[in-house]
This record gives C-alpha cells, sequence and structure tokens, in this order.
C-alpha cells in the first residue's frame, strides 16, 4: 500500500496539474461599444459639438393600455383649458411636447445633469418620441440646443412633476452652458397636481408608474427603477458598454407615452366630471372646484360621490364639506340637515357637527337651552376651551333670559 509520502507526492501533482491548466487563464471581457451600435439613431452634430439621437414612431393603430394612439390625435383643442384654470384656453394637440428627463441625480442641483432627454408628440401618423442622449458630459451644450431646436413649433409643455424637477434642472443646465432655456414661451402643464386632485383618495401612491398600471392597465416588464439609472449611467461612462443603457431608453420612453395617454383622461376629468366613476375621484375634484371658488358644482359633485358610495373615512369628511359649502351659500337649513346626520353616529366629524348645531339653535333659532345641550355633546367628544366659553356664555344668557 502507498505510505503517506506516495499519496503526498499525488496530491501535490493533482494541484500541479490545476494550476498549470489555469495558469493562463483570463476572465472573458466584454468589449466597449457605442450606444449607436445597440440603439437605432444617429450622432448630429451641432454648432456646439455632437451628441446622440434616436426617433420612434408609435403608429396610430396601437394602444397603449385602455388608450388609442390615435385617440390622441381627436383630443379637443380646449382639453387643458379647466386643468390649467384658463392659461391654456385652446391649443391643438400636436402643440403638444410631452418632456421626461433621466438625470445623474435625483436631487437636483447644479452638479446634477440631465444625460437623456425625452420628447414626445401628437402627430397625424401616431405619437413620435425623439431623445437626446449626452455620451459624455461634453456633450451637454450640444444635446440642450438640440432640444431648444425641436420645441420651437411647440405652444404646451406637458410634465409630470416637471415644474419642481425637469423644467428646474434644465434650465439651470441651460444657464451652465451659457444659453437661453426654451421654456420662458411655452405653457407648461404638470399633470401631477391634476392626477393627485383625481385619484389620491382612492390609490395608495400617485407616482407615474403606478398610475400607468392603475388607471391605464399597462403592466411594465423588466423596467429598470428609477433609482438605479444614475448608477447605469455612470456605469456606462466608465466601462463605455452601451448595451446597459438600452433599459434607461425604454423606461423614459414608456414614461412620456404613459403621460401622453394619461393627458387624454386627467384633463378630461376636469372638463366633464360626468366621465368619473369612482366616489372617491368625485370627491378629490370637488375639492378643487370648491378651492376655486366653483361651490355649486363642487356641492353637485359631493352629492354624486355620497350617492355613489364612499368609505367611512371619506363619508364622513364629505358630509362636513358639504355642510359648510351650504352654510357658506346661506343655506342654513340644508346645512343644518347635514350637520344633523353627522352628528347621528360616531364619527371624527361628530364633535364638529354638534358645534354646527349649536351655532344653528343660538342664532338661527334662539334656542339656547338646544344650543347649551349641543355644545356639551361636544365637548363630551372633544372639549376645548372654545366650548367651555360658549357654553358659559349661552348658560348665562338663558339665565339673563329668565
Amino acid at each position: 500500500m502507498p505510505g503517506f509520502h506516495d499519496e503526498l507526492a499525488l496530491l501535490r501533482e493533482k494541484v500541479a496539474r490545476i494550476d498549470r491548466k489555469y495558469a493562463s487563464f483570463e476572465p472573458k471581457r466584454v468589449l466597449p461599444c457605442h450606444i449607436e451600435d445597440v440603439v437605432s439613431g444617429q450622432v448630429v452634430d451641432t454648432a456646439f459639438g455632437k451628441h446622440f439621437e434616436t426617433e420612434r414612431l408609435y403608429e396610430r393603430h396601437r394602444r397603449h393600455g385602455s388608450v388609442g394612439i390615435a385617440d390622441l390625435a381627436d383630443l379637443p383643442e380646449d382639453l387643458l383649458a379647466a386643468l390649467s384654470e384658463g392659461a391654456i384656453p385652446q391649443s391643438h394637440p400636436t402643440r403638444w411636447a410631452f418632456l421626461d428627463t433621466e438625470t445623474t441625480g435625483l436631487a437636483g442641483g447644479t452638479g446634477t445633469y440631465a444625460f437623456l432627454i425625452g420628447v414626445g408628440s401628437i402627430g397625424a401618423d401616431g405619437f413620435r418620441l425623439r431623445q437626446f442622449f449626452m455620451r459624455d458630459y461634453d456633450e451637454e451644450a450640444s444635446v440642450l440646443a438640440a432640444l431648444a431646436e425641436h420645441l420651437a413649433p411647440f405652444d404646451v409643455l406637458i410634465t409630470y412633476n416637471g415644474k419642481a424637477y425637469d423644467q428646474p434642472l434644465l434650465e439651470t443646465r441651460y444657464r451652465m452652458v451659457r444659453s437661453r432655456p426654451p421654456f420662458a414661451r411655452m405653457e407648461h402643464l404638470d399633470l401631477l397636481f391634476g392626477a393627485r386632485r383625481l385619484w389620491k383618495l382612492r390609490l395608495e401612491s400617485c407616482r407615474l408608474v403606478d398610475l400607468e398600471n392603475q388607471v391605464l392597465g399597462v403592466e411594465r416588464q423588466g423596467d429598470l427603477p428609477g433609482e438605479m439609472i444614475p448608477y447605469y449611467y455612470f456605469e456606462y461612462l466608465r466601462m463605455r458598454q452601451a448595451f446597459r443603457l438600452v433599459p434607461i431608453f425604454h423606461h423614459n420612453a414608456t414614461d412620456i407615452v404613459s403621460l401622453a395617454c394619461l393627458t387624454a383622461i386627467v384633463p378630461a376629468a376636469f372638463g366633464d366630471s360626468a366621465k368619473l366613476r369612482h366616489g372617491a375621484d368625485m370627491v378629490g375634484l370637488a375639492r378643487w372646484l370648491a378651492a376655486a371658488g366653483r361651490d355649486e358644482e363642487a356641492l353637485g359633485l359631493y352629492r354624486r360621490a355620497v350617492d355613489a358610495g364612499l368609505p367611512d373615512s371619506l363619508l364622513f369628511r364629505s358630509l362636513a364639506e358639504i355642510g359648510a359649502l351650504e352654510k357658506g351659500l346661506g343655506r342654513e337649513l340644508a346645512a343644518f340637515e347635514v350637520f344633523t346626520d353627522l352628528a347621528a353616529s360616531p364619527n371624527p366629524y361628530r364633535a364638529h357637527a354638534f358645534t354646527e348645531l349649536a351655532k344653528h339653535y343660538e342664532h338661527r333659532e334662539r334656542n339656547y337651552t338646544l344650543a347649551i345641550e349641543m355644545t356639551r355633546k361636544a365637548r363630551a367628544i372633544e372639549d376645548s376651551p372654545e366650548l367651555a366659553h360658549r357654553q358659559g356664555r349661552l348658560e348665562r344668557r338663558l339665565r339673563g333670559k329668565r
């Protein structure tokens, strides 16, 4: 039998053979590739240098969830009037530019670059998307110059959170390259504000990707999370492997198509509330109407929402708001009926309802006994110095009357 030293020699020989086998092994390297090799498009020359552009057409026969691309060209010219509060009374859909950026950071600031800018537009042949890409930082001036030229035919800029993020960021970048931003002459409609008014009471989130799923019925497959996009771009700058950018181009394109299709839905609700079917959406729009001083319209929509059915958390608040509107319009009896209903069952607005009933009995009916009773009920639920003062004043008035 082989001894210990023989076995050790055999083991050493095996290790040596393994070492010789992998001595010349090198991991397979992925060679750099250009963006034009993986994304259909071209390198564009401007007076400020070069950059990359790609264009894509979504034909009229296609759909994006519940909205047909062909429907976009048929949107009415006054569609944006109500949501923009009259700032955009008339504008043909072919004059709207849908813009979204992909950036090197999510917080903004002078150190944040918009390395990919997408602009969508509606045409007779469908929805056309142009994307402007900065292959490196020295191409920024060229990208911004091309973007300004591309936006020249459009009167309206439509974004999603663009008033707080995209436009200020781009204006900063234009100033950094000593160029004039092209946005001053354009009316800007940020669809985020209208979407929140409509859906924040019904949906957990009003992020564009969530509305895309919940409202349009679009399910993204293999989408790149927005927070990962800056890291993918930095990796591209380091490795020059352009295929890593393909998901970013796709993410940006989907955002813009969804933005255009939501524009066919959100402003329409503000112009014609009859299209709303969910009670929570009606309440959201009713609040906007009330804030705009359109109390009668708001009341009608609130009552439709109550009839359509609301969860208790929203129902009781809506009744309180209905009562306040009726009272503000001088319809004291209508308000009284609403507050009576609101006081009839336990809810977060019950103390408020009793307080309003106390005011009614004191000022309208001069019934101080009932006014004191309503005030006591309000104090039993939610006491305050104001209610204590009201009760004391009413009791003194009642004694004086006797």
